[in-house]
């Protein structure tokens, strides 16, 4: 089945999406946020924008730092003395009615005002006794809801195994939603066991249900995992409202991309990052992942739908709308990892109501969000087959006409670091015992001698392209702003073993090879931030992310500009300016080469021409998305910090 039949399947009752009932959820699908902050990503729609402007060019150079909060409130540290969490606090607040609200150190909310970052509340979990200290990550959010009059407020969390609501005035569970303000999730339909349940994403919060994917660990040893379902429930009572397999089952649309049968064991493609939903259509876009495993898919031949596709599904149903599939049949480890971001554009005189989907191989997909037809064609083309034994591979991948790529695509001696001719011959050294080759290079087996294959050097790497952090959106001007990372990695595999593993190979080392004298394998930028004019597709500016390694000693005399950061950036969008961050090194597989200070900047761009206008630098670098409001008439800034060095802590930054 070609994409055009995928996306054709849309306009089936179409009438039907604009369903019964108001709007209750949070904010409109794509128009930014006008003084508050009461979803993730500024509002359903994931635009990162707020058309604020009290910090502008003129302004931004007086930005102080105007309070600072930890990780985890002082009261919890005397409840249990021991309390032990990791230095990454990834929480974005939501801010409402002058309160911000975001899960903690432990994934534990906390309510604090937006001024002064002083604690209104800590969330009361019953279930949490003294005699034993908890253990917990910080979740990436949380999500809010109201019902239509403006009453029955509630947070909506997410600290595993439980999904919890919260009342925003007190801080304890809403004692009628789900068991006494909590749902299990680990508990299915379709078994009887608990299933262990991890999931690091807010909530999504639509109309009268709250949504939740999975985080899932892949099985590098087997072939058989369970499927990522995405579950809805009824925000005000907990009940499941409905499941959502991205396995097709026997018989379903899609279950003939799993030859073999392959779909009655294979697993995975989960939504583990963010969603977004169209509230007024009542339509929810789902970024799904990798199958299991996902280096290696001998197993599981054929496409397998619908794993690494944007999926539309009705917000009260769960029933699927249409779909595109972005990889076939991935072995690259290209998860969908960017919430859709959900715009209305004008190409050629047509108004369109689209949603863009970023991807870790650098490509923007953008379909129209109500029928699922691309803005501009989608082509498959030939991509390089597998030399692995017992391989499936789909010998085409789609790629957008437009936009065009926003990174490099394809690793060849063209693409390695040339600062020097002695730097370019240590490169190319560095590079020959690997595969090099276009993007969609399948990995490929390792030898064990010293002179053998060292696997496939993939790029964009599984860590590449555009990252969780997303994008920026401006409603206004139609204007896209995608960070992204310029980096390779080791795409390697290693035969199985028959004693310990039913797969015939399995994913290897997976390693940052490491460039010449400590700096990276690539050319510069290693960390880019590219303007995309998402009316007309055309790319309008590219500039670097940071520093980088330029100071290093075997370069520094060079005097060259900015190299950019390979981290994952987290974007802000305003009126005038556009924040940037470079993601500090704790992130998990951060590639490395960038300088000893890299991940501590945070920028802000002229929108128009990508200059920088003010930079500073925190002791800690950003590790989740800044969000900005008013308060009392005072524009805000607040984002969360963490590194290996520094604990986590929010910060406020404000004008004096």
């Amino acid at each position: 089945m070609d994409q055009a039949t995928r996306w054709c399947r849309a306009t089936r009752v179409f009438a039907a999406t604009m369903l019964a009932g108001g709007v209750t959820s949070t904010a409109a699908a794509q128009d930014g946020t006008t003084g508050e902050w009461r979803a993730h990503g500024g509002d359903s729609g994931y635009t990162r924008y707020a058309p604020l402007d009290q910090i502008n060019a003129d302004t931004v150079n007086d930005l102080e730092i105007v309070w600072r909060r930890p990780a985890v409130d002082r009261s919890l540290h005397d409840r249990w003395p021991d309390l032990r969490y990791s230095n990454q606090l990834r929480s974005t607040p939501v801010m409402v009615d002058g309160v911000l609200y975001g899960s903690n150190g432990l994934g534990i909310v906390e309510a604090f005002d937006s001024a002064t970052g002083e604690t209104r509340w800590v969330q009361d979990l019953p279930f949490l006794t003294d005699d034993e200290t908890p253990r917990g990550a910080a979740n990436r959010g949380v999500g809010f809801w109201e019902d239509d009059d403006g009453g029955g407020r509630r947070i909506l969390s997410v600290r595993p195994p439980y999904l919890l609501a919260t009342d925003v005035e007190t801080g304890r569970l809403v004692s009628d939603f789900g068991d006494g303000g909590k749902v299990d999730l680990r508990v299915y339909a379709d078994t009887t066991e608990l299933i262990p349940y991890s999931y690091t994403s807010p909530p999504l919060v639509v109309r009268d249900v709250v949504v939740v994917g999975q985080a899932m660990e892949d099985h590098p040893l087997t072939m058989e995992q369970r499927p990522g379902y995405v579950r809805a429930y009824n925000v005000r009572t907990g009940a499941l409202q409905w499941t959502w397999n991205p396995i097709p089952g026997e018989g379903e649309p899609g279950v003939e991309t799993w030859l073999d049968d392959s779909w009655q064991y294979s697993g995975m493609a989960n939504v583990w990052t963010m969603m977004s939903a169209d509230e007024e259509l009542g339509l929810i876009y789902l970024p799904t992942g990798a199958p299991s495993n996902d280096m290696y898919g001998g197993h599981r031949p054929g496409n397998n739908l619908y794993a690494n596709s944007l999926v539309c599904v009705r917000a009260d149903t769960g029933e699927m709308v249409w779909h595109f599939q972005m990889v076939h049949h991935d072995l690259w480890d290209y998860d969908n990892n960017v919430a859709p971001i959900l715009m209305d554009i004008t190409v050629d005189g047509r108004e369109i109501k689209a949603v863009v989907q970023l991807t870790k191989q650098a490509m923007a997909y953008t379909f129209d969000r109500v029928t699922g037809e691309p803005v501009w064609p989608i082509v498959e083309r030939p991509v390089p087959t597998s030399e692995t034994p017992g391989e499936w591979i789909s010998p085409t991948q789609p790629f957008p006409t437009k936009p065009a790529p926003f990174d490099v695509h394809g690793m060849s001696t063209d693409t390695l670091i040339d600062f020097t001719p002695e730097l370019r011959e240590e490169g190319v050294e560095i590079a020959a015992p690997y595969m090099l080759g276009q993007i969609f290079t399948p990995p490929s087996i390792r030898g064990d001698g010293d002179g053998d294959p060292k696997g496939t050097l993939q790029l964009p790497g599984s860590v590449g392209g555009a990252e969780w952090g997303g994008a920026g959106f401006d409603p206004e001007t139609g204007m896209l702003y995608v960070p992204s990372v310029t980096g390779t990695f080791v795409a390697d595999l290693t035969p199985g073993n028959p004693d310990r593993m039913n797969v015939r190979y399995t994913r290897g080392n997976r390693a940052f090879p490491a460039g010449p004298r400590g700096l990276p394998l690539l050319k510069p930028p290693y960390g880019r931030i590219t303007a995309i004019d998402m009316n007309t597709g055309e790319h309008v500016w590219m500039v670097a992310n940071g520093d980088g390694p330029r100071n290093h000693p075997d370069i520094a005399h060079l005097n060259l500009p900015p190299l950019g950061q390979p981290g994952r950036a987290m974007t802000l969008l305003t009126k005038s300016l556009l924040f940037v961050s470079e993601g500090d090194p704790i992130m998990v597989r951060t590639p490395p080469g960038a300088g000893p200070e890299a991940g501590k900047g945070f920028r802000a761009f002229d929108k128009v021409t990508g200059e920088v206008v003010w930079e500073t630098a925190f002791r800690a670098g950003n590790v989740g998305s800044p969000i900005t409001y008013l308060r009392d008439g005072k524009q805000y800034i607040v984002l969360p910090i963490g590194s290996l060095e520094f604990p986590g802590e929010w910060i406020a930054l404000a004008l004096p």
